[in-house]
């Protein structure tokens, strides 16, 4: 059937047990099969193998494949060819919940290629096995805890899109209801989108075009004698030159400004691309600009306009921001010296006046401690198949303790420190779902320099609190974050959330008993503690040796900012954390962030900016953001155009009604053939 929605009439007036009420009457699936036997047992197993993938992906790359859509389309091909020899397929929740516990498990690897991995290096020593196991373990599961009560908020009240959640849930009813008509061109058209971006991708990538080179050649292989990369690497030469379409769609200006034809766009005397200003075409973000809407991503543009077209060329022609030590200029660089800070700012103060604006949600939530057992019917539509909250309102502070207690007698962290963890999270999940609610992005890496240079500051002389600490902040709130994109679908199609939850914990299990092992196999059978004693980065050598492919990039910022920190608030440490200039940019963008939040909030989100977004601007990568901002203005505009025509009409049936199928098309494609050649690349390619 199709996927319903609510209007944003009825978003934006109707009460939460109004929209519940709609849901349990509409939407619900109650009779339908979801947490089976077999969906666990599918899940699982995708779920460990996608978690070792992203472990050995992540060490490389620095960053996690999202395992949603694969998990989806992998369960569903499985049943379909398994229906075809006898066995009953699947039901559309029975895949969802798949999925669901796949990608609980995917989350795993985040803590083990960041901040855990940071903390053997500093420390020079390798944390037993069975502690990384249940202490990511643990977090996990109070990540869960963390997320539901935060359903109802972002997801049953104010309907928040989750754009790759929504593309989940668009890709599996257009998989279950394709017999109809009306399905079946929905899925065509998802199909098309998807083909079309995963060709453009396909193109785009470097590994994929070095591979067909390669095809002559396994021939000449085969007689070699020699292993796959050994051989490829004495065709090094050849394969550099093989030809691919490029990413950045001003490649060809840069071209004509190098001959000299065309001047170097600059401003401060920096090249704009070195700040990361350079249009791509990515599909996978033009898609998610057209399932999140004209207005976050107009207002993520105006950010990153406002960032890096005008304060930051500003500020480096004021010498407040200066170079890298080798005199380059990067994004990351630019972010992480000075334009971090105030797009922060804006967004934790848009995200404290949203939360405070709705003083109900505190009323409900403490106020169920206290209710009778026995409940009126009415007041909670859904308290028969919800996640009740108090097993949030009791787990949280039960698991928050056995983490803090593990933090403290395993790494040395202060009870106090520890426990003061345990509050930061809620705010920075807020923060952090509010990013992934809009975008699909959960900004991890920006959020957590808070909790690093905060635990810093208190405990300069002990590096283990801020990295161990922080690990517990933003492992909680990145699991949580995502789950809510994770949960999403399952509303969109009617399932039980209870049934979820439990789907969450099963995948975390699944993750740590693939990833762990695989992380001490992978990268620390070289581990000798008597090198260790001598050595004081011989764990730091053993897993990301000089000129291996395992760099650990977000471990090395990880530490990196351990360093400052401990330089700057050590006993040798000299200067201010925060400049001058930062400091008044943050006040500024705070001041702006509570105007504007203060003020969507009187007009019932009439205004047509989002402060929050607005800071997303400068933390997200401008290629990204621009991309985002160019799908969101394409399927805006065709829509509105489209709209007015019959309901025959070719037009309207591609630009309107299957806005969200093509959307959800270009993330899958793109996002798909972009995993396969990250894959190509780390496996089958030479060094």
């Amino acid at each position: 059937m199709a996927i319903q929605n609510l209007s944003e009439e009825q978003i934006r007036t109707w009460t939460r047990e109004q929209k519940d009420r709609w849901w349990f009457e509409n939407v619900f699936r109650g009779g339908m099969p979801q947490l089976t036997l077999r969906s666990a047992i599918t899940g699982f197993c995708l779920g460990g193998i996608l978690s070792a993938t992203n472990l050995y992906v992540g060490a490389r790359t620095g960053w996690s494949l999202g395992v949603g859509l694969t998990s989806v389309i992998l369960a569903f091909a499985i049943f379909r060819v398994l229906s075809r020899l006898g066995a009953r397929d699947m039901t559309i929740l029975e895949n969802n919940c798949s999925q669901s516990i796949a990608t609980a498990a995917g989350y795993m690897t985040g803590p083990l290629i960041s901040g855990i991995a940071a903390y053997m290096w500093v420390q020079n020593e390798v944390m037993p096995w069975w502690q990384l196991f249940w202490f990511t373990t643990v977090l996990s599961i109070l990540g869960v805890l963390v997320a539901f009560p935060m359903k109802r908020r972002f997801i049953n009240d104010e309907q928040q899109p989750f754009p790759e959640g929504r593309a989940c849930g668009v890709v599996l009813d257009a998989l279950y209801t394709g017999h109809a008509a009306s399905g079946m061109f929905k899925a065509k058209a998802l199909a098309i989108s998807a083909g079309i971006a995963g060709f453009v991708t396909f193109v785009s990538g470097a590994a994929y075009m070095k591979l067909l080179r390669t095809i002559p050649m396994i021939g000449e292989w085969w007689s070699s004698g020699l292993g796959w990369k050994e051989f490829l690497k004495g065709k090094s030469q050849i394969l550099d030159k093989v030809f691919h379409l490029p990413h950045n769609l001003d490649g060809w200006y840069y071209n004509l400004a190098a001959k000299g034809v065309v001047p170097q766009p600059r401003l401060a005397g920096v090249e704009l691309r070195s700040m990361g200003v350079s249009p791509a075409l990515d599909f996978a973000m033009i898609g998610a600009g057209g399932l999140m809407g004209i207005r976050p991503a107009l207002s993520m543009f105006i950010g990153m306009c406002i960032n890096f077209l005008i304060v930051v060329p500003w500020m480096i022609s004021e010498g407040e921001i200066l170079p890298r030590a080798d005199g380059s200029w990067s994004r990351a660089h630019i972010l992480n010296s000075w334009a971090l800070w105030w797009g922060i700012s804006i967004m934790v103060t848009a995200s404290m006046v949203s939360l405070f604006a709705k003083p109900q949600v505190f009323i409900q939530a403490f106020g169920s401690l206290f209710r009778k057992a026995k409940k009126d019917p009415s007041t909670d539509v859904l308290g028969h198949i919800e996640v009740p909250l108090w097993i949030s309102w009791v787990g949280i502070p039960i698991v928050g303790a056995v983490s803090v207690w593990m933090a403290h007698d395993w790494f040395g962290v202060s009870w106090i420190f520890g426990a003061t963890a345990i509050p930061l999270i809620i705010v920075l999940t807020l923060i952090a779902a509010s990013s992934t609610a809009l975008t699909g992005i959960t900004p991890t890496g920006a959020l957590s320099k808070i909790p690093q240079f905060l635990f810093g500051a208190l405990d300069p002389k002990h590096p283990p609190t801020n990295l161990m600490a922080g690990v517990i902040c933003v492992e909680v709130t990145s699991n949580a974050s995502n789950l809510l994109m994770d949960i999403k679908p399952g509303y969109m199609l009617g399932g039980k959330p209870r049934h979820q939850a439990i789907g969450h914990c099963i995948g975390i299990l699944a993750g740590a008993m693939a990833s762990t092992p695989l992380f001490y196999l992978l990268f620390l059978s070289k581990y000798n503690p008597e090198k260790a004693a001598v050595d004081p980065q011989h764990v730091q050598k053993v897993m990301a040796p000089e000129g291996d492919p395992f760099s650990f990039p977000s471990a090395v910022q990880w530490k990196g900012v351990s360093d400052l920190v401990t330089a700057i608030f050590g006993e040798s440490g000299a200067g201010s954390l925060l400049t001058t200039s930062i400091i008044v940019s943050m006040v500024i963008a705070a001041a702006v962030g509570l105007v504007m939040e203060i003020t969507r909030v009187v007009t019932k989100n009439k205004f047509p900016l989002s402060p929050l977004a607005l800071g997303l601007g400068v933390v997200v990568p401008p290629d990204s953001t621009m991309a985002m901002f160019a799908g969101a203005m394409m399927f805006t505009i065709l829509g509105s155009i489209y709209k007015k025509r019959s309901e025959e009409s070719m037009g309207r049936r591609i630009w309107f009604d299957c806005h969200e199928p093509l959307c959800a098309g270009l993330i899958a494609g793109a996002a798909l053939i972009g995993i396969g050649e990250i894959l190509c690349r780390v496996f089958l390619l030479p060094d």
